[in-house]
């Protein structure tokens, strides 16, 4: 049991050496301020999302990516790596912490594409930040890999519409029979309307309960980051999004254009420009 706990707090028996905020703000190109306030949050939000990749290379290889900060780091910040949700936000939780921001996790269930929010289990990982000179605290969230993901943070109310980088969301409460007020974050589309992306409560989780997440939703064979490649990243003008073999861009007025790649070393060429990924060595993206 003992060794389960130190797993579960290393990060599957991970290195826990400093995190290094430098190196980090270094690789998303940060060079604006380092106060906890909400310029900062903005800007570093922002860099993060346009800066490092969407990710499951590990969990195709079947095995669930370290939360460790040090391996966070080599990966993320030294390698020419991604990651999802949960390496993402840990990632951007442990900058904002040494910026000063009190962050508290989320946990949340996907709605895209679900009949109902309570038809998915909570495996999503979002951040509640607050800071000094802000009534409310505000919705971070810079690993969702989907074109409706945020670019920059929304303040948790409701009744407003927030644009940001080019992106329309608002927060939305849904009905529901639990304690807690059920939120659902929304997203417009260039080309249609609202829809929803994710439901959350403010119930605070652990790192240990990411922990247990990611172990499932990295090895599970029933969940979809086992089974194929899911790449996306953003541009300033675009959207770039790789599911198996179907590559897909998304301009800011909303037009798509898609084509199916065929060819591995093409595949790899474009991973490589594209989302800016080494592939890892062994690891055949087109199956």
């Amino acid at each position: 049991m003992a060794d389960i706990e130190q797993t579960a707090r290393n990060g599957q028996g991970g290195r826990s050496e400093p995190y290094d905020l430098d190196a980090y703000l270094d690789r998303i190109g940060w060079k604006g301020g380092r106060r906890a306030d909400l310029a900062t949050l903005r800007g570093v939000h922002l860099a993060h999302a346009l800066s490092l990749p969407f990710e499951n290379l590990d969990p195709v290889r079947g095995a669930a990516p370290s939360l460790a900060p040090a391996d966070l780091m080599a990966k993320l910040v030294h390698g020419r790596r991604g990651g999802y949700c949960y390496e993402h936000n840990t990632l951007l939780r442990l900058a904002l912490e040494a910026l000063g921001f009190r962050v508290t996790p989320l946990a949340g269930r996907v709605v895209v594409g679900a009949e109902t929010p309570e038809s998915r289990p909570r495996t999503h990982a979002m951040l509640r930040v607050e800071m000094a000179g802000e009534p409310q605290p505000w919705l971070a969230d810079v690993g969702f890999g989907a074109v409706g993901a945020l670019l920059l943070p929304v303040p948790l109310v409701t009744g407003t519409e927030f644009e940001g980088a080019g992106r329309r969301h608002r927060l939305v409460r849904l009905p529901h029979e639990g304690p807690l007020e059920l939120w659902e974050l929304q997203a417009h589309a260039a080309r249609g309307g609202w829809s929803g992306q994710y439901a959350f409560t403010q119930e605070p989780f652990a790192p240990a309960d990411f922990e247990v997440f990611n172990w499932f939703v990295g090895t599970h064979p029933r969940s979809p980051f086992t089974r194929r490649p899911y790449l996306q990243r953003t541009t300033a003008d675009r959207h770039l999004a790789l599911d198996g073999a179907r590559f897909t861009e998304t301009l800011a007025d909303g037009t798509v254009t898609e084509r199916t790649l065929t060819d591995e070393s093409e595949a790899r060429r474009l991973v490589a420009q594209e989302f800016g990924i080494e592939v890892p060595g062994g690891l055949a993206l087109l199956g």
